[in-house]
């Protein structure tokens, strides 16, 4: 029990943990920030578009509701919602698009702070210390040739 509570400690203690329950709580707050903007921002102008229709409504009776003399529910109807898969391909494309600019984002820091001949961003140690290695072995490189 003991070498599983170690075991336990190093992954927690080493970020992956941390790192992944980071971004599942950063990942639930931007599923609702999308929500509200697919139903909120979206949905609205698209309903007006197409002259009221409540997309959420949307869908295909295979079969009706069944219902008594008193107007209970006997038997569900069977419908498919394809409003709501529209509405859910909409959260898909936006949730997407955005984090392809994210992403894009991110890469371009990345690649700018990779270049060293870039004086306005701090280079990173271990690509600084790669540079001078290589530096280094080029200049090594030519002085074996001209002494040969």
């Amino acid at each position: 029990m003991k070498k599983l509570f170690v075991e336990f400690k190093e992954f927690a203690v080493k970020g992956n943990m941390m790192d992944m329950a980071v971004g599942i709580i950063i990942g639930a707050a931007f599923n609702k920030i999308i929500d509200v903007l697919v139903k909120q921002v979206f949905i609205p102008p698209l309903s007006l578009l197409t002259n009221g229709v409540n997309f959420h409504d949307k869908r295909i009776i295979l079969k009706e509701a069944v219902l008594d003399a008193s107007g209970k529910v006997i038997t569900d109807e069977v419908a498919i919602g394809y409003g709501i898969l529209g509405e859910t391909m909409i959260d898909f494309l936006i949730v997407s698009f955005t984090i392809f600019m994210v992403v894009k984002f991110m890469n371009r820091l990345r690649n700018k702070s990779q270049d060293v001949q870039d004086e306005t961003v701090a280079t990173p140690k271990d690509i600084e210390l790669l540079t001078k290695l290589t530096k280094l072995m080029e200049e090594q490189n030519n002085l074996m040739k001209t002494n040969k």
